[in-house]
This record gives structure tokens, C-alpha cells and sequence, in this order.
């Protein structure tokens, strides 16, 4: 007699780990909702602190991690739940904290950089050319080394307050 797998690593497990992966709506964009306005009032009361925001850019950088989050939200919620289905909640807790943080930074980061790239355009080679491409990847890669040693930052300590917040939140929600 031959043993079955466990049903998290048979096909049927993992259709039912896909399945499980799906948010529902409400909670996939209310949630990217409020996770932008919390980490974008994090980075007001960060920042306000400090006298590191500028006023005439006010607007710009708060609307950048808003969206940042928002869209960090976004793509992690499905992976939390993918990576938590039938787990522990330790192991929910590490995804969501895992997930949401990586997802946060990056999607911040990416925008950062498109936001950088857009600005030193004026300066860069036709599009499509080898030296362009030289200089749209090297801006882009400076862009994020950028945000990555000053943009971060901002995220504490109040955003790590609220990351793991939301980790205990999700381990405890999900099953």
C-alpha cells in the first residue's frame, strides 16, 4: 500500500490554497484603502517630527506612499493568504509581515523610481536607443537605491507599529 500525500501538497490541496488565495473584493480595495491612509499618516507624523517634509512637494510624496501602499496591499493579500492557508499562526503572522512590508517597499519604490525617471527624461537619449536604455535602467536602479537609504526611514517607527498590527490581524483572521 503506498501512502498519500497530505492534502496541502496533492493537486486538490493546491487548488484549494488558489481558491483560498482570492480576497474578497471589499476586502482587497477598502483594505489597500486604509492601509495607504495609515501608512500615509505614519509618514505624516514621521516626518512632521523631524521637519524632513518638504511643504512645496507636500502633496506629491504623501500621494506616492499613499499609492505605494495601496498597491502593496494589493499584490500581498493574495499571497498572504496563499502562503497562510491552513498554517499556523505563526507562520500567518510571517507572511502577512513578509508580504506587506516587501510589498509595501517595493510598490513605493517602483513608483519613486518611475517618478524619478520621468523627471531626468528631459536629459535622456531618444527612446529606444542603446544609451537610453543604459540610462533608463541606471536611473531606475538609482532611484531605488535612493528611496531605499532615505525612503524607508519614514516608515518608522510608526509604520512598523502598524505592520505589525496588521500581521497579528491577519494571522488571527485567517485560517
Amino acid at each position: 500500500m503506498t501512502e498519500q500525500l497530505p492534502d496541502r501538497r496533492s493537486a486538490s490541496g493546491l487548488r484549494a490554497r488558489l481558491a483560498a488565495s482570492r480576497p474578497p473584493v471589499a476586502e482587497w480595495l477598502i483594505g489597500g484603502l486604509v492601509w495607504g491612509g495609515l501608512i500615509t499618516l505614519c509618514i505624516i507624523l514621521s516626518t512632521y517630527g523631524l521637519h524632513r517634509l518638504p511643504t512645496a512637494h507636500r502633496a506629491t510624496v504623501l500621494a506616492l506612499y499613499f499609492s505605494g501602499a495601496a498597491l502593496g496591499w494589493i499584490a500581498a493579500l493574495p499571497l498572504i493568504r496563499f502562503a497562510g492557508h491552513s498554517r499556523p499562526q505563526e507562520t500567518r503572522f510571517a507572511a502577512a509581515f513578509l508580504f506587506l512590508a516587501g510589498g509595501t517597499a517595493a510598490f513605493t519604490a517602483l513608483l519613486f523610481a518611475l517618478q524619478y525617471r520621468h523627471f531626468y527624461a528631459q536629459w535622456h537619449e531618444p527612446f529606444g536607443t542603446r544609451i537610453w536604455l543604459f540610462q533608463f535602467a541606471f536611473t531606475s536602479a538609482s532611484a531605488v537605491y535612493q528611496f531605499a537609504v532615505l525612503g524607508i526611514r519614514n516608515y518608522l517607527p510608526f509604520g512598523l507599529i502598524l505592520l505589525i498590527g496588521a500581521s497579528i490581524l491577519h494571522a488571527r483572521r485567517s485560517r
